[in-house]
């Protein structure tokens, strides 16, 4: 066999490989949005109910109460008299506190089949929250009879200490000990000591103590007088929770913290107030769910990725939920690059696809994790984390002027751009490429992760090592942030020695990536060199840090915007027609709403903010129809209908941080906001303000220490920019 057949025997192998589902892929078993899940987190805890605030065990169930990757309470489920109560109404407060859900009594009968209590005479409503590893939860039963009632309000629990990849469905040979549980008279505590060596606990503690205590029930029996009401308080604790004190003053305390804490993160926003009321409330929700995805850690707020499978440190998106935001608040963009410099790869780490200088993908605290069954204990195989994390450091240096930050990161950043170079371009051809180390890490390593996201005209997969081409765009933003970093550092031979780097690489690109015939850049380079000749969203983000050239920008933009990429909704991640397109697809032709804010925010780096506008309706349209406004991880591309909403995602994580803070990004693009610390400037290029939106008014928006206020009203064709407040030294400026 000649060095030619055994090549292409090789590639035929490889494309075979490449072709196998991921091993921890999730599968769609059950729908999320069918179940519409009640989600509430706070910290490394978060949990998961039905719309009765019940966790029901069962095969596909996300159900639960979590901490670090671990699900600590698999089942809670509540009855009267044995029977499950009737739903009222379920909602979470505005800020994401608590969870509220209001039940009533169907009818009653008793053994002989005689009605004992006509339904919705009794009224239960149960308010729960997440504070410090436990839930905490005030049951309150109201008697609205003219008769009284003695009833039975039954609570039945149980633990699978189930690890987190277990739960979404990977199948373990051997698990640990789930112990006996230990039953006192107001608490029972259930355990289990891990194959890791851990010991892991839940205690769940009931105030008054009950009438009947079991190891999976606790029975209350309440005597009821017309009129009147009786609470009972539970806590249900990650671990070991404080004895000592009564659990109602401990409630009340917790509650106040939980909300004092959010109130306070949140208060350093900017805010946004419009003249459009369902607008409002959804940015609303989108501030809350940022800001309860926000993670307090000692390097600072992190945003973990998403509820249920992604509540962890992700480095992707994280830096895009920081970039998203960095306008509103730069805290968390200061948080999310300490953290990521702090756990930067130091070693070359196969298993992890770690290499000296690269930024961290993924971070589990799970027993499979420990144990290396899963391979994402500290993960390093995304190919974008370490050019965005360049990317992110320049832009929030841009935000503050806190130089302090960047020159003590400058060894980490340094090290990043130096993984660029050395371990990033895997050929020496000048472009960054991925793949993978051993077979157990992702295969496809781009944020568009599934095993067949990338591949040629007549749908083969491509074979790596693989160069996206938003990875060159974010290389390209990362050489123009260096550059102004150390301007800043008052390195400008350095700084020109990057913007040279930058300048090669877009003539470079230019001729290899971009497609005459398509009017868009290619998605890929496969190993080969060949390019993957496929209409798809990648080419959003040559646009978004400034890549692509100018001339380039309207062809592509038109591609982008096409029906058969432009669903209405949003932009598809493959353009209907093209090979492997399927709407109902991960990554090949759904709708993302992070990556239609980036692709917007390209559009309008361009000025084409028309375009862009488009996009802002598309999503804000669509989370109309989405419940409690929230804009999921993804949704179905099909094509936008009259009077129709849009078709949800079975597992689509929600809320999801990059997708909760995509319209606050969209805000920003359209009215064509910067903030210039070193300038002291806020400057308004060609604002632009989508039909469904007459005013917008900025709060508390803040640069160098000054503050302003800022009413942005829509006349025609163009925005007015009214500067209503102004405290320090800052320039409004308004370029229309």
């Amino acid at each position: 066999m000649d060095a030619s057949a055994s090549a292409r025997v090789d590639d035929t192998a490889a494309e075979q490989a490449v072709e196998r589902p991921e091993r921890f892929a999730i599968p769609a078993a059950s729908s999320l949005h069918e179940r519409r899940p009640r989600t509430l987190k706070h910290g490394d805890t978060f949990a998961v109910f039905d719309h009765s605030g019940d966790a029901i065990a069962g095969p596909g169930s996300p159900e639960g109460i979590y901490h670090r990757d671990t699900r600590h309470l698999s089942h809670f489920h509540l009855t009267l008299c044995d029977a499950r109560p009737i739903l009222l109404s379920s909602s979470l407060r505005d800020d994401n506190v608590a969870l509220n859900c209001d039940l009533s009594n169907p009818d009653l009968s008793d053994a002989q089949g005689e009605r004992t209590l006509s339904n919705d005479l009794i009224h239960i409503r149960r308010v729960r929250f997440l504070w410090q590893g436990a839930m905490y939860e005030r049951l309150t039963v109201g008697n609205y009879d003219r008769a009284a009632h003695t009833l039975s309000l039954e609570l039945y629990f149980e633990a699978d200490f189930a690890d987190l990849f277990e739960v979404r469905g990977s199948k373990r040979e051997r698990r640990g000990t789930i112990h006996e549980p230990v039953v006192g008279p107001d608490r029972v505590r259930l355990s289990y000591d891990g194959l890791d060596g851990v010991h892991r606990a839940t205690e769940i503690r009931f105030e008054p103590a009950p009438q009947s205590m079991g190891a999976n029930r606790a029975q209350f029996l309440l005597e009821l007088e017309p009129r009147s009401s009786r609470t009972l308080i539970v806590r249900i604790s990650c671990g070991a929770g404080a004895d000592g004190t009564s659990l109602r003053r401990e409630l009340i305390r917790a509650y106040r913290n939980a909300r004092r804490e959010l109130r306070d993160s949140s208060s350093r926003a900017a805010s946004i107030l419009a003249s459009n009321e369902v607008f409002n409330r959804s940015v609303q929700r989108c501030v809350a769910d940022t800001y309860m995805l926000v993670t307090e850690t000692p390097h600072g707020p992190y945003p973990y990725a998403g509820i249920p499978w992604y509540s962890t440190v992700f480095g992707r998106d994280a830096l895009i939920t920081a970039l998203e935001t960095l306008w509103l608040d730069p805290e968390i963009a200061g948080g999310v690059l300490r953290y990521l410099a702090a756990h930067q790869a130091r070693t070359f780490d196969p298993v992890a696809d770690a290499e000296p200088g690269k930024i961290l993908h993924e971070v589990r605290q799970g027993e499979m994790a420990e144990l290396g069954e899963v391979p994402f204990r500290h993960y390093y195989g995304s190919i974008d984390s370490t050019p965005l994390f360049v990317m992110t450091a320049g832009a929030y240096l841009e935000r503050t002027g806190d130089g302090a930050l960047i020159e003590a990161l400058w060894p980490n950043i340094e090290a990043a751009l130096g993984w660029i170079e050395r371990y990033g371009d895997r050929d020496g051809d000048g472009y960054v490429e991925y793949g993978r180390h051993t077979d157990e890490g992702l295969a496809n390593q781009g944020w568009k992760d599934s095993h067949d996201s990338i591949f040629h005209a007549d749908g083969s997969l491509a074979v790596g090592p693989i160069a996206l081409a938003e990875v060159q765009a974010y290389v390209y933003g990362a050489w123009q942030a260096a550059a102004a970093m150390l301007c800043d550092l008052g390195d400008e031979e350095g700084a020109e020695a990057y913007r040279t780097k930058a300048g090669a690489l877009r003539d470079r690109f230019d001729r290899d990536f971009f497609d005459e015939e398509l009017g868009t850049y290619v998605p890929a380079l496969d190993g080969r060199k060949r390019a993957c000749r496929v209409k798809s969203s990648n080419a959003g983000h040559v646009l978004f840090t400034g890549l692509a050239l100018p001339e380039r920008a309207p062809p592509t933009a038109h591609t982008l915007m096409e029906p058969a990429s432009f669903s209405g909704w949003g932009i598809r991640t493959i353009a209907a027609g093209q090979p492997r397109y399927n709407p109902m697809s991960y990554h090949n032709g759904s709708i993302w709403p992070h990556e239609n804010a980036i692709i917007a925010a390209g559009l309008a780096r361009y000025g084409l903010r028309r375009e862009a506008s488009a996009v802002f309706e598309g999503l804000f349209a669509a989370s109309t129809y989405v419940d409690l406004r929230r804009l999921p991880e993804l949704f179905c591309g099909f094509s936008r209908r009259p009077a129709q909403g849009p078709t949800f995602y079975p597992v689509s994580c929600i809320p999801q941080a990059w997708a909760a803070a995509a319209p606050l990004f969209l805000i920003q693009s359209s009215l064509g906001l910067s903030l210039d610390a070193a300038a002291r400037e806020i400057v308004f290029d060609q604002p632009h303000l989508p039909q469904f939106l007459d005013d917008v008014y900025l709060r508390n928006l803040t640069v160098a220490g000054a503050r302003a206020d800022i009413m942005l009203h829509r006349s025609g064709n163009k925005v007015l920019v009214d500067v209503r407040r102004r405290e320090g030294d800052v320039r409004v400026i308004a370029r229309v």
